[in-house]
Protein backbone atom coordinates (compact mmCIF):
# COMPACT_ATOMS: atom_id res chain seq x y z
CA UNK A 1 0.00 0.00 0.00
CA UNK A 2 1.45 3.71 -1.10
CA UNK A 3 0.56 7.04 0.13
CA UNK A 4 1.40 10.47 -0.47
CA UNK A 5 -0.51 13.92 -0.26
CA UNK A 6 -0.65 16.98 -2.03
CA UNK A 7 -2.06 20.87 -1.43
CA UNK A 8 -0.28 21.07 1.89
CA UNK A 9 -1.65 17.78 2.84
CA UNK A 10 -5.11 18.53 2.89
CA UNK A 11 -6.07 15.98 0.13
CA UNK A 12 -4.25 12.33 0.50
CA UNK A 13 -3.55 9.68 -1.97
CA UNK A 14 -3.70 6.14 -1.25
CA UNK A 15 -3.24 3.25 -3.00
CA UNK A 16 -4.43 -0.42 -2.35
CA UNK A 17 -2.50 -2.32 -5.12
CA UNK A 18 -3.41 -5.72 -3.77
CA UNK A 19 -7.59 -4.93 -4.07
CA UNK A 20 -7.03 -2.28 -7.08
CA UNK A 21 -8.64 0.94 -5.08
CA UNK A 22 -7.29 4.09 -4.72
CA UNK A 23 -8.14 6.48 -1.76
CA UNK A 24 -8.65 10.10 -2.14
CA UNK A 25 -9.53 12.14 1.21
CA UNK A 26 -10.18 15.33 1.63
CA UNK A 27 -8.04 16.33 4.80
CA UNK A 28 -8.89 19.87 5.77
CA UNK A 29 -11.34 18.66 9.28
CA UNK A 30 -11.11 21.92 10.91
CA UNK A 31 -12.90 23.58 8.18
CA UNK A 32 -15.77 20.72 7.19
CA UNK A 33 -13.59 20.02 4.41
CA UNK A 34 -14.40 22.75 2.22
CA UNK A 35 -11.78 23.38 -0.74
CA UNK A 36 -10.20 26.17 -2.67
CA UNK A 37 -9.05 26.05 -6.12
CA UNK A 38 -5.37 24.17 -4.54
CA UNK A 39 -7.51 21.40 -2.84
CA UNK A 40 -9.57 21.04 -6.15
CA UNK A 41 -6.53 20.75 -8.50
CA UNK A 42 -5.06 18.42 -6.08
CA UNK A 43 -8.21 15.62 -6.49
CA UNK A 44 -8.25 16.43 -9.68
CA UNK A 45 -4.59 15.35 -10.20
CA UNK A 46 -5.14 12.26 -7.51
CA UNK A 47 -8.01 11.17 -10.14
CA UNK A 48 -5.83 11.59 -13.20
CA UNK A 49 -2.95 9.45 -11.67
CA UNK A 50 -6.00 6.49 -10.63
CA UNK A 51 -7.88 6.88 -14.61
CA UNK A 52 -4.05 6.43 -15.73
CA UNK A 53 -3.16 3.29 -13.61
CA UNK A 54 -4.64 -0.04 -15.18
CA UNK A 55 -4.11 -1.60 -11.88
CA UNK A 56 -6.44 0.51 -10.18
CA UNK A 57 -10.27 -0.33 -10.75
CA UNK A 58 -12.08 2.72 -7.72
CA UNK A 59 -11.60 5.50 -6.44
CA UNK A 60 -12.84 5.49 -3.04
CA UNK A 61 -13.76 9.32 -2.39
CA UNK A 62 -14.34 10.18 1.24
CA UNK A 63 -13.25 13.28 3.76
CA UNK A 64 -11.69 13.47 7.13
CA UNK A 65 -12.80 13.85 10.67
CA UNK A 66 -16.23 12.16 9.88
CA UNK A 67 -17.49 14.86 7.28
CA UNK A 68 -17.72 14.76 3.47
CA UNK A 69 -17.28 18.26 2.46
CA UNK A 70 -19.35 21.55 3.07
CA UNK A 71 -18.29 22.09 -0.52
CA UNK A 72 -16.24 25.62 -1.84
CA UNK A 73 -14.52 27.84 0.40
CA UNK A 74 -16.47 31.03 0.69
CA UNK A 75 -14.63 32.46 3.17
CA UNK A 76 -13.17 34.24 0.05
CA UNK A 77 -16.26 34.30 -2.76
CA UNK A 78 -14.04 35.99 -5.23
CA UNK A 79 -11.21 34.22 -4.37
CA UNK A 80 -11.94 31.74 -7.04
CA UNK A 81 -11.57 34.41 -9.51
CA UNK A 82 -7.96 35.29 -8.70
CA UNK A 83 -5.88 37.28 -6.71
CA UNK A 84 -8.01 40.75 -6.08
CA UNK A 85 -5.89 43.69 -7.78
CA UNK A 86 -4.48 46.98 -5.57
CA UNK A 87 -6.36 49.60 -5.01
CA UNK A 88 -6.78 52.67 -7.69
CA UNK A 89 -7.36 52.19 -11.37
CA UNK A 90 -4.26 53.41 -12.66
CA UNK A 91 -3.29 51.56 -16.16
CA UNK A 92 -6.66 50.21 -16.21
CA UNK A 93 -6.71 47.77 -13.44
CA UNK A 94 -9.20 46.99 -11.70
CA UNK A 95 -10.01 48.67 -8.28
CA UNK A 96 -9.60 46.26 -5.14
CA UNK A 97 -13.02 44.78 -4.08
CA UNK A 98 -14.45 44.96 -7.48
CA UNK A 99 -16.20 42.43 -8.85
CA UNK A 100 -14.50 40.07 -11.51
CA UNK A 101 -15.82 40.39 -15.13
CA UNK A 102 -17.86 38.34 -16.42
CA UNK A 103 -15.31 37.09 -19.02
CA UNK A 104 -13.43 35.91 -16.34
CA UNK A 105 -16.41 34.60 -14.41
CA UNK A 106 -16.67 32.67 -17.62
CA UNK A 107 -13.22 31.02 -18.46
CA UNK A 108 -13.07 30.38 -14.31
CA UNK A 109 -16.58 28.67 -14.00
CA UNK A 110 -15.57 26.24 -17.04
CA UNK A 111 -13.24 24.97 -15.49
CA UNK A 112 -14.65 24.80 -12.01
CA UNK A 113 -17.93 22.53 -14.20
CA UNK A 114 -14.74 20.87 -16.20
CA UNK A 115 -13.70 18.99 -13.20
CA UNK A 116 -17.13 18.26 -11.79
CA UNK A 117 -18.19 16.92 -15.32
CA UNK A 118 -15.09 14.81 -15.65
CA UNK A 119 -15.54 13.51 -12.14
CA UNK A 120 -19.25 12.62 -13.20
CA UNK A 121 -18.02 10.87 -16.09
CA UNK A 122 -14.93 9.58 -14.75
CA UNK A 123 -13.29 6.09 -16.53
CA UNK A 124 -13.30 4.10 -13.23
CA UNK A 125 -15.73 2.99 -10.67
CA UNK A 126 -16.14 6.10 -7.27
CA UNK A 127 -17.25 5.47 -4.22
CA UNK A 128 -18.32 7.77 -2.05
CA UNK A 129 -18.22 7.58 1.40
CA UNK A 130 -20.32 10.47 2.79
CA UNK A 131 -20.87 11.21 6.42
CA UNK A 132 -21.60 14.49 8.14
CA UNK A 133 -22.22 17.06 5.58
CA UNK A 134 -22.25 17.34 2.08
CA UNK A 135 -22.82 20.47 0.95
CA UNK A 136 -22.98 22.58 -2.67
CA UNK A 137 -19.99 21.18 -4.28
CA UNK A 138 -19.73 18.28 -1.84
CA UNK A 139 -23.17 17.15 -2.31
CA UNK A 140 -22.68 17.42 -6.47
CA UNK A 141 -18.95 15.46 -5.96
CA UNK A 142 -21.50 12.78 -3.45
CA UNK A 143 -24.31 12.87 -5.98
CA UNK A 144 -21.87 11.83 -8.95
CA UNK A 145 -20.04 9.06 -7.19
CA UNK A 146 -20.69 5.53 -8.89
CA UNK A 147 -22.16 4.15 -5.74
CA UNK A 148 -22.56 6.08 -3.14
CA UNK A 149 -23.01 5.13 1.09
CA UNK A 150 -23.83 7.69 3.30
CA UNK A 151 -25.01 7.99 7.12
CA UNK A 152 -28.61 8.90 7.86
CA UNK A 153 -27.79 11.95 9.98
CA UNK A 154 -25.45 13.35 6.81
CA UNK A 155 -27.06 17.08 6.43
CA UNK A 156 -27.06 17.27 2.62
CA UNK A 157 -28.02 20.35 0.52
CA UNK A 158 -26.89 23.58 -1.68
CA UNK A 159 -27.03 26.38 0.42
CA UNK A 160 -25.01 28.66 -1.45
CA UNK A 161 -28.47 28.78 -3.35
CA UNK A 162 -29.64 31.57 -0.58
CA UNK A 163 -27.19 33.49 -1.77
CA UNK A 164 -25.75 32.84 -4.81
CA UNK A 165 -29.28 32.16 -6.54
CA UNK A 166 -30.49 28.80 -7.65
CA UNK A 167 -28.70 28.64 -11.11
CA UNK A 168 -26.48 26.86 -9.05
CA UNK A 169 -24.09 23.60 -10.19
CA UNK A 170 -24.77 21.06 -12.30
CA UNK A 171 -28.91 21.27 -13.13
CA UNK A 172 -28.73 18.78 -15.35
CA UNK A 173 -27.34 16.08 -13.08
CA UNK A 174 -29.56 17.31 -10.27
CA UNK A 175 -32.67 16.71 -12.26
CA UNK A 176 -31.32 13.31 -12.92
CA UNK A 177 -30.27 12.32 -9.57
CA UNK A 178 -32.49 14.12 -7.69
CA UNK A 179 -35.48 14.01 -9.97
CA UNK A 180 -38.00 17.38 -10.54
CA UNK A 181 -39.74 17.53 -7.30
CA UNK A 182 -36.68 17.51 -4.69
CA UNK A 183 -34.13 19.15 -6.96
CA UNK A 184 -36.66 22.27 -7.41
CA UNK A 185 -37.48 22.39 -3.95
CA UNK A 186 -33.76 22.16 -3.07
CA UNK A 187 -32.82 25.01 -5.22
CA UNK A 188 -35.61 26.90 -4.72
CA UNK A 189 -35.42 27.06 -1.22
CA UNK A 190 -31.34 25.96 -0.18
CA UNK A 191 -32.96 23.32 2.08
CA UNK A 192 -30.49 21.48 3.76
CA UNK A 193 -32.17 18.31 4.83
CA UNK A 194 -31.06 14.98 6.90
CA UNK A 195 -30.31 12.05 4.16
CA UNK A 196 -32.43 10.29 5.96
CA UNK A 197 -35.31 11.87 4.61
CA UNK A 198 -34.78 11.00 0.89
CA UNK A 199 -33.91 7.50 1.81
CA UNK A 200 -37.13 6.65 0.43
CA UNK A 201 -36.06 7.93 -3.09
CA UNK A 202 -33.09 5.67 -3.66
CA UNK A 203 -30.82 8.56 -4.04
CA UNK A 204 -28.14 7.15 -2.82
CA UNK A 205 -26.67 3.48 -3.51
CA UNK A 206 -26.24 2.58 1.01
CA UNK A 207 -28.04 4.91 3.98
CA UNK A 208 -27.02 3.38 6.99
CA UNK A 209 -26.10 4.35 10.31
CA UNK A 210 -22.94 6.52 11.06
CA UNK A 211 -21.09 3.98 12.77
CA UNK A 212 -21.28 1.87 9.38
CA UNK A 213 -20.58 4.34 6.77
CA UNK A 214 -16.46 3.32 6.68
CA UNK A 215 -16.83 -0.64 6.42
CA UNK A 216 -19.96 -0.07 4.12
CA UNK A 217 -18.26 2.03 2.03
CA UNK A 218 -15.14 0.01 1.46
CA UNK A 219 -17.57 -2.91 1.39
CA UNK A 220 -18.50 -1.38 -2.15
CA UNK A 221 -15.17 -0.48 -3.24
CA UNK A 222 -13.78 -4.38 -2.63
CA UNK A 223 -16.90 -5.95 -4.73
CA UNK A 224 -16.89 -3.44 -7.53
CA UNK A 225 -12.97 -3.93 -7.92
CA UNK A 226 -13.59 -7.61 -8.15
CA UNK A 227 -14.88 -6.65 -11.32
CA UNK A 228 -12.68 -6.95 -14.92
CA UNK A 229 -10.99 -3.94 -15.49
CA UNK A 230 -11.53 -3.43 -19.10
CA UNK A 231 -14.84 -4.08 -18.41
CA UNK A 232 -15.87 -1.81 -16.26
CA UNK A 233 -13.85 1.22 -18.17
CA UNK A 234 -16.28 0.18 -21.15
CA UNK A 235 -19.37 0.02 -19.23
CA UNK A 236 -18.21 3.57 -17.80
CA UNK A 237 -18.09 5.06 -21.21
CA UNK A 238 -21.32 3.12 -21.82
CA UNK A 239 -22.93 4.67 -19.52
CA UNK A 240 -21.54 8.55 -19.93
CA UNK A 241 -23.02 7.82 -23.48
CA UNK A 242 -26.50 7.37 -22.30
CA UNK A 243 -26.68 9.79 -19.88
CA UNK A 244 -25.60 12.14 -22.70
CA UNK A 245 -28.04 10.89 -25.29
CA UNK A 246 -30.76 10.66 -22.94
CA UNK A 247 -30.41 13.50 -20.19
CA UNK A 248 -27.84 15.92 -20.80
CA UNK A 249 -27.72 17.23 -24.23
CA UNK A 250 -25.61 20.45 -23.97
CA UNK A 251 -26.56 21.38 -20.21
CA UNK A 252 -23.57 20.91 -19.33
CA UNK A 253 -22.30 24.22 -21.06
CA UNK A 254 -25.79 25.63 -19.79
CA UNK A 255 -24.76 25.26 -16.75
CA UNK A 256 -21.41 26.73 -15.99
CA UNK A 257 -23.05 29.60 -18.08
CA UNK A 258 -26.27 30.26 -15.75
CA UNK A 259 -23.39 29.82 -12.88
CA UNK A 260 -20.97 32.55 -14.62
CA UNK A 261 -24.31 34.82 -15.22
CA UNK A 262 -26.00 33.79 -11.50
CA UNK A 263 -22.96 35.27 -9.33
CA UNK A 264 -23.44 38.16 -10.85
CA UNK A 265 -26.88 39.20 -9.03
CA UNK A 266 -27.62 42.31 -8.35
CA UNK A 267 -29.60 42.32 -4.59
CA UNK A 268 -33.26 44.53 -4.33
CA UNK A 269 -33.64 45.96 -0.68
CA UNK A 270 -34.44 43.40 2.37
CA UNK A 271 -32.47 40.91 0.00
CA UNK A 272 -29.66 38.94 1.79
CA UNK A 273 -26.18 39.43 0.38
CA UNK A 274 -24.16 37.15 1.49
CA UNK A 275 -20.85 38.56 0.06
CA UNK A 276 -21.55 42.38 1.58
CA UNK A 277 -22.34 40.92 4.91
CA UNK A 278 -19.43 38.94 5.06
CA UNK A 279 -17.58 41.44 4.30
CA UNK A 280 -19.00 43.57 7.45
CA UNK A 281 -19.51 40.67 10.09
CA UNK A 282 -17.07 37.78 8.95
CA UNK A 283 -17.65 35.09 7.49
CA UNK A 284 -19.33 33.41 10.94
CA UNK A 285 -21.74 35.64 11.45
CA UNK A 286 -22.56 35.92 7.67
CA UNK A 287 -24.16 32.39 7.95
CA UNK A 288 -25.74 33.39 10.89
CA UNK A 289 -27.44 36.20 9.72
CA UNK A 290 -27.97 34.07 6.63
CA UNK A 291 -30.06 31.46 8.55
CA UNK A 292 -31.63 33.98 10.65
CA UNK A 293 -33.08 35.89 7.24
CA UNK A 294 -34.10 32.74 5.32
CA UNK A 295 -35.75 30.68 8.62
CA UNK A 296 -39.48 30.48 8.23
CA UNK A 297 -41.10 28.47 10.93
CA UNK A 298 -43.57 25.88 9.70
CA UNK A 299 -47.20 26.37 10.64
CA UNK A 300 -48.82 24.67 13.72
Amino acid sequence: MTSSSAADGRVLYEVDADRRIATVTLNNPAQRNSYDAAMRDAVARCLDEVAEDDDITVVLLRGAGGVFSTGADMNNAYGWYGERESAGASNGERPAGSRPSQRRRLTVDRKSFGFYHNFMGFPKVTVGEISGYALGGGFEMALMTDISVIARDTRIGMPATRFLGPALGSLHMFFHRLGPVLARRMLLTGDIVEAATVEHLGVFTETCAPSAVTARARYWAEKAAKMPADGVVIAKEAFRLVEQSQVYQGAEVASYLFHAFGTNLQFAPGEFNFVKTRAEHGTREAFRLRDNHFHVPEPE
